[in-house]
């Protein structure tokens, strides 16, 4: 019985921490944005979208160093899986969310390129240095793109912010800001271990361990940053959050075991994860974008997206 107690307290411990990191996160993004009057779209985009994958930059490239390159690719595309169909759908069941058009204009369609290149870079199955030095430079451009549009004042939303910010008060939100942003990650690391301990306690497979618990506990702060800020209305950094952070994953994750570890790629990513990923991608816009009216993910689309997570969950096992 021992044996099982630390991995809970572990587990809960690391749940607590993850909700009280992800709503201090929020909040300190928040009020950076509004000293600096920077978009919250570019602050969802870089600050969430880095600091929130940087779990799934961790764990492959651990894993690749460790030659284990098939966990460092299955956690890139399964945490994809998670953040639009279970992040952006349980979002979306809480509090239907409002889609700026010009997102889908530009922020998807850079996320679906990336897609599709990396499923170009896969589809010869093997992950080599090439293929992680495409994805990098795709990384770099998309990061001096979006460096660009941060100084596009028309995105500036957080002028009616409640709690507006002073800059004497911006060493301090910075500081608190990286603080929760380390809590966010570390706590992430919490519930991987504990529900990685309690799996195996219960003698389930190292496979069922790395594809559920690694993909969800690494999603796990894309899913407290996106319901925190949801719950305060916040739409653009929802959305910015997740393409952030798929198109991380997609060009950054992906690229680190081809650059560390180049070897084969598992042939179920090919022909069961991959194309779950290029689904939801295209459902992202499918269920965001409304022809002549508000962009708005309602609470039925937020169910589709779900229902989408545990029919491949169903596939996994």
């Amino acid at each position: 019985m021992a044996d099982i107690l630390l991995p809970i307290i572990a587990l809960l411990s690391g749940f607590a921490l993850l909700i009280w990191s992800a709503d201090e996160f929020t909040e300190n993004g928040a009020k950076i944005a509004n000293i600096f009057k920077v978009s919250p779209l570019i602050i969802g985009l870089i600050i969430f979208g880095f600091g929130t994958s940087a779990p799934e930059m961790l764990v492959s490239g651990l894993a690749a160093w460790d030659g284990n390159t098939g966990l460092s690719i299955g956690n890139a595309i399964g945490s994809n899986i998670f953040n639009i169909a279970l992040v952006l759908g349980i979002s979306a069941i809480i509090v239907p969310i409002e889609v700026r058009g010009d997102i889908l204009k530009k922020e998807w369609i850079f996320l679906m390129v990336a897609t599709l290149c990396a499923g170009l870079l896969l589809s010869d199955g093997r992950l080599d240095i090439t293929d992680g030095l495409i994805l990098l430079s795709m990384l770099i451009l998309f990061l001096a793109y979006t460096l660009k549009e941060s100084k596009n004042k028309n995105h500036h939303e957080f002028d009616d912010l409640e709690h507006a910010t002073n800059k004497s008060q911006t060493k301090k939100t910075w500081l608190m800001l990286l603080i929760s942003l380390a809590v966010l990650i570390s706590s992430a690391k919490l519930v991987v271990y504990g529900g990685v301990e309690i799996a195996k306690f219960f003698n389930v497979s190292d496979l069922v361990i790395g594809l559920t618990v690694v993909a969800l506990g690494t999603s796990l702060p894309e899913l407290a940053v996106s319901i925190s800020s949801v719950l305060k209305k916040q739409f653009d950094m929802v959305v910015g959050n997740i393409i952030g952070s798929n198109l991380f994953n997609t060009i950054a994750v992906l690229a680190i075991p081809g650059l560390i570890h180049p070897s084969d790629v598992p042939e179920q990513v090919l022909s069961r994860d991959y194309p779950i990923m290029l689904l939801l991608t295209v459902l992202l816009f499918g269920v965001s974008y409304k022809f002549g009216k508000k962009h708005i993910i309602n609470r039925f689309e937020g169910v589709v997206l779900v229902g989408v997570f545990s029919f491949y969950m169903w596939l996994l096992f």
